[in-house]
């Protein structure tokens, strides 16, 4: 454990951060697990399951819990899933 007053507190808030992280990440693949499997269901709307799933991506990537080349990686293959 740190000594210093100001690394104690960035322990603490490191670690909420953390738990706050691990939650949209969680949420996220989540959604994305939905999405695949109403993807390969028959007749499903496709065009809101792409839509919400894609809204869900961004808000990961607002949040800090995804980079943008992974977002764009994770759109492409729900896009390629949706249109085949």
């Amino acid at each position: 454990m740190a000594n210093i007053k100001s690394q104690k507190k960035r322990i603490i808030t490191s670690r909420k951060a953390n738990a706050v992280n691990r939650a949209n990440r969680s949420e996220l693949r989540t959604t994305i697990k939905k999405a695949n499997a109403a993807l390969n269901a028959e007749g499903a709307d496709k065009n809101a399951i792409v839509s919400d799933t894609f809204s869900a991506i961004d808000k990961a990537v607002r949040k800090g819990a995804l980079k943008k080349n992974t977002a764009n990686r994770r759109k492409a293959a729900i896009a390629k899933a949706a249109n085949k």
